[in-house]
């Protein structure tokens, strides 16, 4: 199956194009002009140089191409304003999705997030039909994935074949960058990350989320949308599973979320100051952090066949993977 993939240099989209050449699939991946390209290296992948505002690249990326995999998205914390996160997030998924429909293909899967997903107030686990509104997004990213769903179901309503997946927390191979988890890992394996606030989220391995994003392909119900999740543990339970996977000291002390709220607001004070910082963590950081992230993957498990390994087995695949690359020693 000819295949185009967005997204396909990050840490889950070259997940998802390893799985696809794994299964025999043709794969052309968009690339961004100066991105990192060191999880396509000598991969049979033919790319096609630009970015989600240009409907001719994504015209001709798409050209031929059955399935659609939208897996490209500004994530992060710091450094960007909200018009970078709705026009990449946002008005770059409109387009993948109108080029879609134009260019006839059989079947898209769109990457959102558990980010853009309602928490239920009771400490029940986080479901795809838990109520929520845009108001309950706590940062630009969740609000610009929340709008970007919204996107999708307009052309789902107009006959375009989408499935949507809503990966948890992907830790393991490839997290070059790294993403906000694997920063953690990170931090946690050089030493510094002497506390730690009590908080909760799903951690699931990234190669499990790839082989999702197939099954979504391959099994998904058109308009629907599905967690692709792991365990859920609190941020010290991680932290414990850290310490026995990489020999590592444990993290002992908890700081109250006040405290690291108003460290967060030092902190970017001191990138203010200083370009070359980049703050530990933002003030929206902590305060999605202020209630558990827990989600259930039934739904993908029961349509999907969607299974997940052990937290733990997929924290030591990303010490692994980071000590090997340099990140750690």
């Amino acid at each position: 199956m000819k295949t185009f993939v967005t997204g396909g240099t990050g840490f889950v989209g070259s997940a998802v194009i390893h799985k696809l050449l794994a299964g025999g699939h043709e794969v052309r991946a968009l690339v961004r002009p100066g991105t990192n390209t060191r999880m396509l290296d000598g991969l049979p992948v033919e790319r096609v140089r630009g970015d989600l505002s240009d409907m001719d690249v994504l015209e001709k990326g798409m050209s031929g191409c059955e399935w659609v995999f939208h897996v490209a998205a500004l994530y992060a914390y710091w450094g960007y304003t909200w018009d970078n996160f709705y026009q990449s997030n946002v008005e770059g998924t409109r387009r993948v999705m109108e080029v879609a429909q134009k260019s006839g293909v059989k079947r898209v899967v769109h990457t959102s997030s558990i980010a853009s997903l309602g928490i239920p107030r009771d400490g029940t686990l986080g479901t795809e039909e838990t109520p929520v509104t845009v108001k309950d997004m706590l940062s630009d990213y969740k609000r610009s994935k929340y709008l970007a769903e919204e996107v999708v179901r307009e052309f789902v309503a107009l006959g375009l074949p989408v499935v949507t997946v809503n990966p948890a927390a992907p830790v393991g191979v490839g997290d070059h960058k790294p993403t906000q988890t694997g920063k953690m890992i990170v931090d946690f394996l050089n030493g510094k990350m002497p506390a730690y606030v009590d908080t909760g989220l799903t951690i699931v391995d990234v190669d499990d989320v790839a082989t999702g994003h197939l099954l979504a392909m391959e099994k998904g119900k058109t308009g629907e949308r599905y967690i692709l999740g792991g365990e859920n543990l609190t941020l010290k339970q991680v932290l414990d599973l850290l310490s026995e996977v990489s020999s590592r000291p444990e993290v002992r002390t908890r700081i109250p979320r006040a405290v690291a709220l108003t460290w967060a607001y030092v902190d970017i004070g001191l990138a203010r100051l200083n370009s070359k910082h980049v703050p530990a963590a933002t003030p929206d950081a902590v305060r999605v952090s202020s209630r558990k992230e827990y989600f259930s993957s039934t739904k993908a498990i029961r349509e999907l066949g969607y299974t997940f390994i052990p937290a733990r087995d997929a924290l030591r695949k990303a010490v692994y993977w980071y000590r090997k690359n340099g990140y750690a020693p």
